[in-house]
């Protein structure tokens, strides 16, 4: 396990190095594209007979369980670090907004996509369960807070608008994660589950998680106010993600939303009370730090994971399809609660549009698909689910900075 980890840090120093030095992207993405380049690179040498270093990359990933990498261990850590810069009044001031998209607006993105997918499927020669279009539908929906919120240090939205993208992202995971359960657990059992099932586990999974997080954040706000030493305080913060992350899963409650309450908890309260200025600058240094690191070797796996997609006849045009109904459905489960709801919206003008396009998926996506049982169906999903994000990141992530400076005005009137 330690030469894996190895290999991967290694290949994510090499890549960000000639991504800042020849091509100049932002790194996440940048180590992506030269991740992804590199498989390309060696599905062609394979196709020309050399399959030496194929081989090498593919044994590689499959040393790596990259849902479990993801999910058990990355995930804690990077939502943190996303959490902890995240100021909670002004949070608070679009709560409304926020707690409509992440649920409403998941809800009805999930529905669309899994209907549009069963719909269209067959049109294009290809078929899959009701239960896998609706599962697609649950991973693909939520917006990934890793992606997000590594592309809007950059992209220069309004501060109102960028904080209802980064809350957003932050918290519809957690709801995306509790209905990609539901459909799994009923495409297992033939039966779907009932209206008040579905809310007891919503309240259990996200309000416990959320719960949870707040005691422990608390906990962990008692014990730094106590203290004044940077190094122990860094180590309880590592220790608190890790070890709460752990025992979150454990008690069956979301840990990435109790990461995200962790984080908020302590980059306000705990950085204002409970830290000293030595402190509070070692602390951030730490989790900036390993928030970069942990993305760039993150997006570098993403990259390689390519080589191990099945790709069949139709999956071109039927990834194309897709991608557009991924689309299609963002925009509706964005605009149509922003018209019912306008009066709690209160955003410039044209922000629909930079919320459809700045919904990025990322890693939490692969890593839902990538858990699924080995199969032609997950097959299929994996290689739907890796078409949507790449073209998500590549050119979604890309190109978000001119439609927010073509849309808003966003640098002229950012405040």
């Amino acid at each position: 396990m330690f030469d894996i980890a190895v290999a991967c840090l290694v290949l994510t120093a090499v890549m960000a190095y000639l991504n800042h030095r020849f091509v100049g992207l932002p790194t996440t993405i940048g180590v992506m594209s030269i991740a992804l380049l590199l498989s390309f690179m060696l599905i062609g040498l394979d196709k020309l007979g050399v399959g030496i270093f194929r081989e090498y990359e593919q044994a590689l990933l499959s040393s790596i369980n990259f849902s479990d990498v993801l999910m058990q261990g990355m995930l804690s850590m990077l939502l943190f670090a996303g959490a902890l810069h995240v100021d909670l009044s002004e949070l608070r001031s679009v709560r409304w907004q926020v707690g409509i998209l992440a649920v409403l607006g998941t809800l009805m993105s999930s529905l669309m996509v899994g209907f549009g997918l069963w719909y269209v499927l067959p049109l294009l020669g290809a078929s899959l369960p009701l239960s896998y279009c609706l599962i697609f539908g649950t991973l693909i929906s939520p917006t990934d807070p890793i992606a997000v919120m590594g592309i809007l240090k950059s992209a220069g939205a309004p501060k109102r608008l960028e904080l209802v993208i980064a809350g957003e992202s932050l918290f519809n995971d957690g709801v995306g994660v509790v209905l990609f359960s539901l459909v799994v657990a009923m495409a297992a059992s033939g039966e779907a589950p009932t209206v008040n099932e579905g809310l007891k586990l919503l309240l259990e999974e996200a309000g416990g998680g959320i719960l949870f997080g707040l005691m422990l954040g608390y906990l962990c706000f008692v014990m730094l106010r106590s203290i004044d030493s940077y190094q122990v305080e860094v180590l309880i913060t590592l220790a608190a993600v890790l070890g709460g992350y752990a025992l979150a899963t454990r008690l069956h409650v979301s840990g990435p939303l109790a990461m995200v309450v962790v984080g908020l908890v302590i980059g306000n309260h705990g950085r204002a009370l409970a830290m000293s200025d030595e402190t509070r600058q070692h602390v951030d240094m730490f989790w900036e730090l390993l928030d970069e690191i942990l993305n760039s070797v993150l997006f570098v796996l993403i990259g390689l994971e390519v080589i191990i997609i099945p790709v069949s006849g139709n999956i071109f045009v039927a990834a194309a399809v897709v991608i557009v109904i991924t689309l299609i459905a963002r925009l509706i489960s964005v605009a149509a609660p922003m018209n019912i709801f306008r009066r709690v919206f209160d955003l410039p003008s044209g922000s629909w549009c930079v919320l459809t396009w700045g919904g990025l998926r990322g890693g939490i996506s692969v890593a839902l698909a990538l858990s699924l049982p080995v199969g032609p169906e997950r097959d299929f999903v994996l290689a739907l689910t890796y078409a949507v994000v790449v073209f998500s990141i590549l050119c979604q992530g890309l190109t978000i900075g001119r439609v927010i400076r073509k849309t808003l005005g966003a640098r002229k009137h950012a405040d």
